[in-house]
């Protein structure tokens, strides 16, 4: 158990049965009043972003998370499949929760999946993938004016703006946090 005012922006911790991972922490002392911790959470089951105000000496459970790397596999329609790259353990993930990352998965990419407890509670992506254009238009001759951009498709179905010069069949790195276009490959 720790004190509600230790927590810091990183740290998981369980309160009310959630399980929440500190964002952002401001402590608030007033003369007439005992500190006040407002702590901006994620609540890492369901994804909400939430502000939690408690008074100093509320105590919470402090949880530590298990990250493991394991590899993508393949995708069964219904399950995303991942092996241990130590045990060959697999795992699968219903693919309901992972709709964002599975945009960005083409097939043995390493990933690092988070566990508490046995129950896996998501997947950390790299900062930006590598993906190849199966469609493109082709460019437009003196289309130039404010950085213009047209649409690509990528190997894994996902769409994305590129500049005019990128054509079909080259490999492109796309960010996984917005999903945008960063540089060739």
């Amino acid at each position: 158990m720790v004190n509600v005012t230790e927590l810091r922006p990183g740290n998981y911790f369980i309160d009310e049965g959630n399980l929440y991972q500190v964002q952002d922490i401001l402590l608030n002392k007033t003369a007439m009043r005992k500190m006040v911790a407002k702590v901006k959470v994620k609540n890492v089951r369901t994804g909400a972003i939430v502000e939690l105000a408690r008074n100093s000496g509320y105590m919470v459970e402090n949880v530590r998370l298990d990250k493991r790397q394991m590899q993508y596999l393949y995708d069964t329609g219904d399950f995303l499949v991942f092996m241990d790259q130590e045990t060959y353990e697999q795992i699968e993930i219903n693919a309901d929760r992972l709709q964002w990352e599975k945009q960005f998965l083409k097939g043995e990419e390493v990933v690092d999946i988070t566990i508490y407890e046995g129950e896996v509670l998501g997947i950390a992506l790299p900062a930006k993938v590598a993906l190849k254009i199966v469609e493109c238009e082709p460019a437009v001759r003196g289309d130039t004016v404010n950085k213009p951009t047209k649409p690509a498709v990528l190997e894994t179905g996902l769409t994305v703006r590129v500049p005019l010069f990128i054509e079909e069949g080259e490999e492109v790195l796309v960010r996984t946090d917005n999903g945008e276009y960063d540089s060739r490959a």
